[in-house]
């Protein structure tokens, strides 16, 4: 467990899975992350190197099958700390004979953790360090306590975008895979109410939105938060069923379709980098 603070954040992480665990704004003592409560055991799981499910858990490269979990194995891996002063820390995870046993690429994936004012920013770094194409897909998956205050409900927030979208959610399987066609969720507006009803049929997976900003709030306090994810095509919102938290998960890919080929290489979303070749996407969140 590492701790960073510039002194008006402090964040904590875990080394399995660089996992975020806290996010406290030190001039009140609010953790604004989900605790890992019985209702969900994570806090904010990064995705890698999948986001969301495979069809049959099973994915082909090169005419080789291969299976993953959901969200990759990433989140169950124990990283290195490979930088770290008071405000800012970096962890990274490199191949080995288990992942090649399920992922044959050779990479090496940090990600960091930097504090600046009131708002804390998490950075994928990837770089292939292969000598063929890497394909991989990356994504955050932070729960945020909801209700923020003792005095206001669940449903008394809202989320609210930084541009006018009309945009469906597109369904989940009952498998965990993505529906041919979406379901009508934000038509001309940029406001979400958020309740636990909105949850009842998996995650809300919205794609290539033209904001890249969304702002949870209430009218009945002034505690918010305003979440960023610039460079990233997919946004996820979830919570478990009636559970106090809101995920929201900006992703580089997208898990399945029900009709998708299982083919690596045309998976909707993969990233490909060159060998030697690096990428690179950061989200951050700004606390009041």
């Amino acid at each position: 467990m590492y701790t960073i603070s510039n002194g008006i954040l402090q964040a904590t992480i875990l080394s399995k899975g660089a996992e975020l665990s806290s996010l406290i704004l030190l001039a009140t003592g609010d953790d604004y992350m989900w605790p890992a409560g019985e209702a969900w055991a994570k806090h904010s799981p990064v995705l890698f190197p999948i986001v969301g499910t495979l069809k049959n858990n099973t994915y082909y490269y090169q005419d080789k099958a291969y299976q993953l979990p959901r969200h990759g194995f990433a989140r169950d891996k124990n990283f290195t700390v490979t930088q770290q002063d008071a405000e800012s820390i970096t962890l990274q995870l490199t191949d080995d004979a288990a992942t090649h046993a399920v992922y044959p690429f050779h990479f090496q994936f940090s990600i960091s953790y930097r504090l600046q004012h009131n708002s804390l920013y998490v950075t994928y770094h990837v770089i292939n360090t292969g000598t063929d194409t890497l394909y991989f897909s990356v994504g955050g998956h932070p729960a945020f306590k909801l209700p923020m205050t003792t005095d206001t409900a669940y449903h008394d927030y809202f989320l609210k975008f930084d541009q006018e979208e009309t945009a469906g959610r597109w369904p989940i399987s009952p498998d965990g895979l993505i529906e041919q066609e979406p379901l009508p969720l934000l038509d001309h507006n940029n406001l979400l109410p958020v309740t636990k009803e909105l949850f009842a049929k998996d995650a809300l997976v919205l794609k290539h939105l033209r904001s890249n900003r969304v702002t949870l709030a209430s009218n009945k306090t002034n505690k918010a938060l305003t979440f960023s994810f610039p460079g990233f095509d997919y946004l996820g919102l979830w919570a478990a069923k009636g559970a106090d938290f809101i995920c929201i998960e900006p992703w580089c890919g997208i898990a399945d379709s029900v009709q998708a080929s299982q083919q690596l290489t045309n998976k909707e979303g993969i990233q490909s980098l060159a060998p030697q070749a690096g990428f690179e996407r950061t989200w951050s969140v700004a606390l009041q």
